[in-house]
Order: C-alpha cells, then sequence, then structure tokens
C-alpha cells in the first residue's frame, strides 16, 4: 500500500542508524593498544642522610 511508505522509510532510517552505532561502538571498544616490550629501568634512589 501506498500510504503505509513512510513508516516504511522510516524503520529503514532507523534500522541503519542503529547498525551505524552499534558499528561504531564495537569499532571503538574492539582496539587493543600493544605497547611496544620495552622494559624501562629505573635506579632505586639511595638518600644518604648525613645527620
Amino acid at each position: 500500500m501506498p500510504q503505509m511508505a513512510p513508516l516504511n522509510w522510516l524503520t529503514l532510517s532507523w534500522f541503519f542508524i542503529l547498525i551505524f552505532f552499534i558499528f561504531n561502538i564495537l569499532n571503538f571498544y574492539s582496539f587493543f593498544y600493544s605497547p611496544q616490550s620495552k622494559k624501562s629501568m629505573k635506579t632505586p634512589l639511595i638518600f644518604n642522610w648525613k645527620w
């Protein structure tokens, strides 16, 4: 029926917006930052108290 065409376009637009948001959320939360395996060696501070 031609009278139901706006409702069909509305549901399609909501469907694509929902898929767009789900796609963006999955891309945002599936990003894993792998730091380089460079270990920083910190030298311990030695305090010589002279009192």
